[in-house]
C-alpha cells in the first residue's frame, strides 16, 4: 500500500494547475445513462473514484473511451471521456461496486427514468456519518416511482415512465438534488424542486443536461423548475474547476508561506472559503490565469467558522482549516453542521503536537508554535489532505499511510506540491 513521505519546512512557490471537479465529474458521468447518444466530457480528473465509476457504467453496458492527447496538452490537463450508453444491458448496480463509492448510488435515477426500472445496492463510501439515502428515494417517489428495499438493494419501478411533481426537500441535499434533476429531465410534465442544493456542481450538471436537450431553469438557486422531455441527446461539456482542491492548496500556501498561482481556479466558486483564508492572514488575488495566494511571515490568525451548504463554508474544507488553525496565534473554533462524524482527522493531527478539543460538533483549536512530523494515517478522502497540510509545516519527517483515500479526490497531489518546492514523495509498497 502506497505511503507519502513529507519533510516540512519549505514555503510553496510556483503554480499549481487546478483539476476538474470530482463532485461534478461523477454526476456528469452518471448523466450519460439518460441518453443513447455519446456524451463527451472534457477536463475529467484522473482519480480513483472516476476509475471506479467507469467500471460501474461498463457493468450497465456503457462504452467509455479515453480521448487522445491534443497538441500542446500539459501533463495536468484533464482527460476527455467519450461515454456512450447506446444500449443499457443491465439495470442492476451490484453491492461489490456501489459499496466502494457513495455517489455511484445516483445511477438509480437515470436508470429508472430511461429504462423504467432499476435495482441498486445501498451505498458505501466515506465513513463520515450515516448520510442516508431517504431523501433521494423520496424525490423519486414524488415523481411516481414505486420503491422497495429488499436484502440491501433499492428496487425502483416506473413502467409507464416518471411523472412531474413537486419535491420539497426538508434539508439541503446535494445527492437528492442531482437525483431529482436527472429523473425529472425525462419525466412527463413539470417538476418543481424546492430547497434545492445551490452548489456550483449542481449548476454544472444542469448546464450539461440543458446542452443534452433538458429544460432546467433556476439551477444555482433554491428553487429549480424542470420541464420534462421525452428524449435527451448527446453533448460535449467541460467539467468546471475543483473548488475544494482550490481551497486546499490555498490553505497549504497559508500554512507554509510562499506565493502560488492556482491556475484555472475561479474565485466565485469558493468565495466564503477564500474570505476565511484571507481572515487567517493570506493574501488572495484573482487574476486572468486563476487565483494567486501569498502569505508573508506575519503568522496565521485564528478564525471562528461554521460549515454550511453553499454559499457557506464547505464541509469538505473543514479538516484542512483545522490543520491550518493548529499554527494560528490564538484560539479558533470550527463547528461542523453537515456531517455528524467528520472529526476523525483530529486524533491524527494531535500526533503532530496540535492542541484540539472536541465538544460535540465543535472543535476548539489552540494554536501552537511548532508541529513535529509523525507517522499518521489517512481516515477519509478530505481529512487525508489535512495531514498533508500539517506535515508541510511540521519539523522533520511525516509519513502519511493509507493514501488511497487521497487518490480518490486529489489528482497527482505529490507532483503538484513537489513542483512548488515541497519535499514530498510517494513510496510504493
Amino acid at each position: 500500500m502506497d505511503r507519502i513521505r513529507i519533510v516540512g519546512g519549505p514555503p510553496l512557490v510556483g503554480s499549481i494547475p487546478i483539476s476538474g471537479a470530482k463532485n461534478a465529474a461523477l454526476p456528469l458521468m452518471i448523466a450519460s445513462l439518460l441518453t443513447d447518444q455519446p456524451l463527451i466530457l472534457e477536463n475529467v480528473p484522473r482519480l480513483a473514484d472516476v476509475g471506479l465509476l467507469q467500471r460501474i457504467l461498463v457493468n450497465h453496458g456503457v462504452d467509455v473511451t479515453l480521448g487522445g492527447k491534443r497538441p500542446g496538452d500539459a501533463p495536468y490537463d484533464g482527460q476527455t471521456l467519450h461515454i456512450s450508453a447506446a444500449r443499457i444491458v443491465d439495470t442492476t448496480a451490484p453491492y461489490d461496486l456501489v459499496s466502494k463509492m457513495r455517489a455511484s448510488f445516483w445511477v438509480l435515477a437515470p436508470l429508472l427514468a430511461r429504462m423504467g426500472q432499476a435495482k441498486v445496492s445501498l451505498p458505501g463510501g466515506c465513513a463520515i456519518g450515516t448520510r442516508p439515502v431517504d431523501l433521494l428515494i423520496m424525490a423519486l417517489e414524488r415523481l411516481g416511482a414505486k420503491i422497495e428495499i429488499d436484502a440491501g438493494y433499492v428496487l425502483a419501478y416506473a413502467p409507464n415512465g416518471l411523472r412531474g411533481g413537486e419535491i420539497v426537500f426538508p434539508k439541503v441535499t446535494v445527492g437528492g438534488t442531482h437525483t431529482a434533476l436527472m429523473a425529472a429531465s425525462l419525466a412527463q410534465g413539470k417538476t418543481l424542486i424546492e430547497n434545492a442544493a445551490q452548489e456550483p456542481e449542481i449548476t454544472d450538471v444542469a448546464e450539461c443536461l440543458n446542452k443534452m436537450g433538458a429544460k432546467i431553469s433556476g439551477a444555482g438557486t433554491s428553487r429549480i423548475v424542470v420541464e420534462g422531455v421525452s428524449k435527451l441527446n448527446g453533448a460535449r461539456h467541460r467539467v468546471l474547476p475543483d473548488r475544494i482542491e482550490t481551497g486546499t492548496y490555498a490553505m497549504a500556501v497559508a500554512m507554509t508561506g510562499g506565493d502560488v498561482l492556482l491556475e484555472g481556479a475561479r474565485p466565485e466558486l469558493l468565495q466564503s472559503g477564500l474570505d476565511v483564508i484571507k481572515q487567517a492572514g493570506a493574501n488572495i488575488y484573482p487574476t486572468n490565469q486563476g487565483i494567486r495566494v501569498t502569505r508573508n511571515g506575519a503568522g496565521i490568525s485564528p478564525v471562528d467558522v461554521t460549515t454550511a451548504p453553499f454559499p457557506g463554508f464547505p464541509t469538505d474544507l473543514q479538516a484542512q482549516l483545522i490543520a491550518l488553525m493548529t499554527r494560528a496565534k490564538g484560539t479558533s473554533r470550527i463547528t461542523e453542521t453537515i456531517f455528524e462524524n467528520r472529526f476523525m482527522h483530529v486524533q491524527e493531527l494531535m500526533r503532530f503536537g496540535a492542541h484540539i478539543h472536541l465538544d460535540g460538533q465543535t472543535a476548539t483549536i489552540e494554536g501552537v508554535g511548532r508541529l513535529k512530523g509523525a507517522p499518521v494515517m489517512a481516515t477519509d478522502l478530505r481529512a487525508s489532505v489535512s495531514l498533508v497540510i500539517a506535515a508541510l509545516a511540521a519539523e522533520g519527517e511525516t509519513m502519511v499511510n493509507r493514501v488511497y483515500h487521497l487518490d480518490r479526490g486529489f489528482e497527482r497531489l505529490e507532483d503538484k506540491l513537489g513542483a512548488c518546492g515541497a519535499t514530498i514523495q510517494r513510496i510504493s509498497a
